[in-house]
């Protein structure tokens, strides 16, 4: 009991000293209860222009045209959107955090005789322009001093702010390295070294059209598509470019063809950039410009054909497996999914009728639709591909859209090959990962 008189006591004092600190201050600083007065009473999907004189003495205007925004001064060109929304979201939001002077006598001191930076902009419906002159930052580098264009006080607003609001014209423009809709894509050309790298979409499977017809890797052509719609130029060179020859844009060291129904887009990427080590020039074959990008992106299309093969000797997985043979020493060993009264379950059908132990089958399944290629090779001569080892044919897939696949492997002395139906050559696969398939296997007999 004497405890909780204690504590009720403790609740009562605090409670007193909250309510003493809260008038004492608040008559101290009449403004501390006062929420942030917002520097302007805009929204900012309403601002319909906007210009923008850097720190660095760039100018630049910009203008929106339906919900995108548009570079029209000092060149024509399309404007990054996420930039510019940086900037007029952070116009909308701009908070007062303290008014430092309501009529100083000189601006210099802030840094605003001249101003560091200048943003006028426009909104809808409201054709006098709005204007922020920003000047140096405090001492202690938390805040700006800044003004309104035809008002004298100073106030002072985050200086976080500054990387947002201080933007040169090429920061503003679009970089875009090509202009695509990546979920259209459906064609890649990549020409470098004298040779064609072509690949086909069919449905979402990639496929090697050229130098030859093969399985493509998803995954690599997809890093590609997305390597060059994340691409951005890291400046721009010459607009319009007069003379190709001097970056090595005459002949291109590479180019690629994005293919998206009936449109194409084009990137010729030349030599490596004067004085640099890690851009090159290159061009939008749609556009005059010659602008540089990371040489990443350059070495990305550079790969040999082989690169975009598919290292997977087969497309099954044991989950959608429904059916499968394994022709060894002439004999064929069958298994199929059945319907049971307890769901489906796998049964050998051939050379005889029984059940065989799950977990054997599963582990078979796993240890053969989990071999890749570690390479290729153009023939299958000397693979020993003439004298199978193993045959495997898998039915599967949805009951509705069955598919069927066969691999053949071969040794030649230590080496393993193996060949999917209608591949090209052969692959070389892990001696060891085929040995324990094999074994695997003969578990299952």
């Amino acid at each position: 009991m004497r405890g909780l008189r204690s504590f009720i006591v403790l609740v009562v004092i605090a409670a007193g000293l909250g309510a003493y600190i809260y008038f004492v201050e608040s008559k101290r600083n009449p403004d501390a209860a006062k929420p942030a007065e917002k520097v302007f009473t805009v929204k900012g999907s309403d601002i319909q222009s906007l210009h923008v004189k850097s720190s660095s003495g760039d100018s630049t205007s910009l203008e929106k045209s339906g919900t995108d925004w548009k570079i029209v001064d000092p060149v024509k060109a399309d404007a990054d959107g996420d930039v510019v929304s940086g900037i007029t979201s952070n116009l909308a939001s701009l908070e007062i955090q303290r008014v430092v002077e309501q009529k100083p006598g000189d601006y210099t001191q802030f840094g605003l005789q001249p101003p560091r930076i200048e943003i006028d902009f426009t909104t809808t419906g409201d054709k006098t322009p709005h204007r922020l002159l920003i000047g140096t930052k405090t001492p202690t580098g938390g805040d700006m001093y800044a003004r309104l264009g035809g008002q004298d006080r100073v106030f002072l607003i985050q200086a976080y702010l500054d990387t947002s609001l201080d933007q040169k014209t090429f920061a503003l423009r679009d970089k875009a390295v090509l202009k695509f809709s990546r979920s259209s894509v459906d064609a890649l050309d990549v020409t470098h070294d004298g040779q064609t790298v072509k690949l086909v979409k069919t449905g979402s499977d990639w496929r090697l059209t050229s130098p030859w017809s093969a399985r493509a890797d998803y995954s690599t052509v997809e890093s590609l598509v997305g390597s060059l719609d994340s691409g951005k130029m890291t400046g721009i060179v010459a607009d319009p470019a007069e003379d190709l020859r001097q970056y090595g844009l005459d002949k291109p060291a590479v180019t690629v063809d994005v293919g998206a129904g009936s449109t194409k887009a084009t990137l010729a990427v030349g030599k490596a950039a004067e004085g640099e080590t890690d851009r090159v020039y290159a061009r939008d074959l749609s556009r005059p410009m010659v602008f540089t990008i990371e040489k990443s992106i350059a070495d990305t299309l550079e790969k040999p054909a082989v690169d975009y093969r598919d290292k997977d000797l087969f497309e099954f997985r044991p989950f959608d497996a429904a059916r499968i043979e394994f022709t060894r020493d002439g004999k064929t060993l069958v298994f199929e999914q059945v319907k049971t009264d307890k769901g489906e379950t796998w049964q050998e059908t051939a050379p005889e009728k029984k059940t065989p132990d799950a977990t054997k089958i599963n582990s078979a399944l796993s240890a053969f639709s989990n071999l890749r290629a570690d390479s290729f090779v153009d023939s299958t001569r000397g693979t020993g591909l003439d004298k199978p080892v193993v045959v495997v044919k898998v039915t599967y897939g949805e009951a509705t859209d069955r598919k069927t696949e066969r691999v053949t492997f071969g040794k030649a002395g230590d080496a393993v090959y193996a060949v999917p139906d209608g591949e090209p050559g052969a692959a070389k696969v892990d001696a060891t990962a085929f040995a324990d398939a094999l074994k695997a296997l003969d578990a299952l007999q």
